[in-house]
Order: structure tokens, then C-alpha cells, then sequence
């Protein structure tokens, strides 16, 4: 006797994509009454100029909604056609349940299948990934996949070497079955040997146990910086050769935005020509971990900076340390 094994489409691609970005902006100037540092000195170091902040009782999943239901709507789709919502996010502030759950729940998708990734900065990219391959595995026929974070409640604003580096925002993206290749291969890794270079200041265990500290994000900025500068060009260049295309034939360059300079840096090793776009959202955004390639995917559309049906190539990279990659058709 055999197992029956489900029969899915040969391809996927991102039908469409949506964000979402919080009313308040914090200038550089507000950043600098807090830390000892400048406007100057902010914009020259990271190439941000400011960044959005979240309501106090804007929550994860509010923000989630936002965007998600935009990149729905822009499918063609409702609620009910979706199969599974992939939520990546580290500021969901509930261990469980998940807020995936609890976002199916509120766009109608109920009973997808519902779960949070977490893997950082570099969590969008694994759950367009995993879209992709449950859709080709036949497990799904479209996955809502959202990058979503609050990092103002878990940023120490008197912490100088991060203060100034984070936002809030959501990013999201309907996936679904395609005649022809629309996202290509995933690749990702991880160097577990690094894990506290972009870390908690202490584990929830220690709250509980009388530690009056609140758990905020702390980074070891120039071992962060290394890795990200001479590690994932090759990373990226990697996912260009397992998707079968050369620097040339991009359209965009859609990079984690954690730093102006690391972007910059991976461009030139990269050998961009220059007619490919290079996203710098993170200069009104600044660094919004999960959410950043799809909110930057989604400015770069709107804008008209960028094409749909031209090749964008993908990386998102950040704490674990972790990354993944892929080029796909923008939507």
C-alpha cells in the first residue's frame, strides 16, 4: 500500500504586495535628546533620516492587518482564498499563540494553516521560501506571507549603538500558483557560532526572576557589520546562479535595509550595473527587520522606480546570525 501525496503546480510567484507604515515619524533630532550623538553623525554612519514608530496601542497584528489585507485585495483575492498566513516577526510580544493565528482570524482565511517564523531580519525571505514551496508541493494554493515588527517596544532609546537604528512598519505578499517561473530557489544558512552578536539583553527567565531590566535588542555593530559586508554578496551571488540569471538581467536590488553602507557595500561586490535600482527605503524607514524587503518592495512599486515583471533579487540577513536569498518577478 502507498502512500497518496499531494500533486502542487511547477511554479509560484508573488501575485501582489502590500505595507504598511505607522503615522508617527521620529526624526534623527528626536533620536539625538536621548544618546549623545547628531543628525550628521546618524545619517553617515547608518544613511537614516528618520523612521516611523507605531501607536502605543498599535499592536503587531493591527499593523499585520494593514498590509496584509492591501496585498490581498491587490490579488484579486479575499480571505477565504487564502490557504496559509506566515508571519515573520521577534516583537510579537506573546510567546503564544501565534499572531498569524489571530491575523487569519481577522481577514476571513480562517481555517488556514497559521504560524510565525522566527528568523530575524531575514524571516520574510524564508517564509516567501516556504510559500513557494508549499504551492509547488501542493500543500497550499496561496500563502499570505507578512513581515511585521515593533521594534520600538523592545529599542533601549538611551542605548547610543542602537537608539537610531529601528522602526516599525509591515510588509506583506500574496503568493500563488504561476505558468511560468516567478521566485527562484531559496538560499539560506546560518552561523550559530555568532548568535549573541544581535541578541536579547536577557531572556524572559530573567525577567521572571527578578532581573528589573526590560529584554531589549542589543548588537555587536562592527561584528554585524563584518559578516554582513563580506558574507552575503556571496550569498546573494549564490542565489543568482541557482536561479539562473546574472547581475545584468535585474531589474532591482532589494536588500535588507540595515545599514546605507553595508547596502552599498553589497551592491559594488555584487557588480551591479547601473540601471539596477537599489532600494534605500532605510532612510525613511530605518532598520525594520522582517518587514523591510517587502515594505522596500513595495515603495520601489508605487514609485515606479521599479517594474512589474522585471527580476528582483532578495536577501534578508540579521540575528541567529541567518539569511536567505532569492530572485523573483516583481508582482
Amino acid at each position: 500500500m502507498s502512500l497518496t501525496t499531494p500533486v502542487g503546480v511547477p511554479h509560484a510567484r508573488i501575485l501582489s504586495v502590500g505595507s504598511y507604515r505607522p503615522e508617527r515619524v521620529v526624526t534623527n533630532e528626536e533620536i539625538c535628546t536621548r544618546i549623545d550623538s547628531s543628525d550628521e553623525w546618524i545619517r553617515e554612519r547608518s544613511g537614516i533620516v528618520s523612521r516611523r514608530w507605531a501607536a502605543p496601542e498599535e499592536t503587531v497584528v493591527d499593523m499585520a492587518e494593514r498590509a496584509g489585507a492591501v496585498a490581498v485585495e491587490r490579488a484579486g483575492l479575499t480571505g477565504a482564498d487564502i490557504d496559509t498566513v506566515l508571519v515573520a516577526t521577534i516583537t510579537h510580544p506573546y510567546q503564544t499563540p501565534s499572531a498569524a493565528a489571530l491575523l487569519a482570524h481577522r481577514l476571513g482565511a480562517t481555517p488556514a494553516a497559521a504560524v510565525d517564523l522566527s528568523a530575524a531580519c531575514a524571516g520574510f525571505c524564508y517564509g516567501l521560501g516556504m510559500a513557494s514551496d508549499m504551492i509547488r508541493g501542493g500543500s497550499a494554493r496561496h500563502v499570505l506571507v507578512v513581515g511585521v515588527e515593533k521594534l520600538s517596544d523592545f529599542t533601549d532609546p538611551e542605548d547610543r549603538a542602537t537608539a537610531f537604528l529601528f522602526g516599525d512598519a509591515a510588509g506583506a505578499v500574496v503568493v500563488g500558483p504561476s505558468d511560468t517561473p516567478g521566485i527562484g530557489p531559496t538560499v539560506s544558512g546560518s552561523d550559530g557560532a555568532q548568535w549573541d552578536a544581535i541578541s536579547h539583553t536577557h531572556s524572559w527567565l530573567a525577567l521572571r526572576d527578578g532581573n528589573p531590566g526590560w529584554p531589549n535588542l542589543t548588537m555587536a555593530g562592527q561584528t554585524v557589520f563584518r559578516w554582513a559586508v563580506w558574507q552575503m554578496a556571496p550569498a546573494a551571488q549564490k542565489a543568482l546562479d541557482a536561479a539562473g540569471v546574472q547581475a545584468g538581467d535585474l531589474g532591482a536590488f532589494i536588500p535588507h535595509q540595515a545599514n546605507g553602507r553595508i547596502i552599498d557595500a553589497m551592491a559594488k561586490q555584487l557588480r551591479l550595473p547601473p540601471h539596477v535600482v537599489i532600494s534605500k527605503d532605510i532612510a525613511e524607514s530605518g532598520n525594520t527587520s522582517a518587514a523591510s524587503v517587502p515594505l522596500a518592495m513595495d515603495r520601489l512599486l508605487a514609485s515606479g522606480e521599479a517594474s512589474s515583471g522585471s527580476l528582483a533579487l532578495l536577501i534578508g540577513f540579521g540575528a541567529g546570525l541567518v539569511y536567505a536569498s532569492q530572485v523573483v518577478v516583481l508582482p
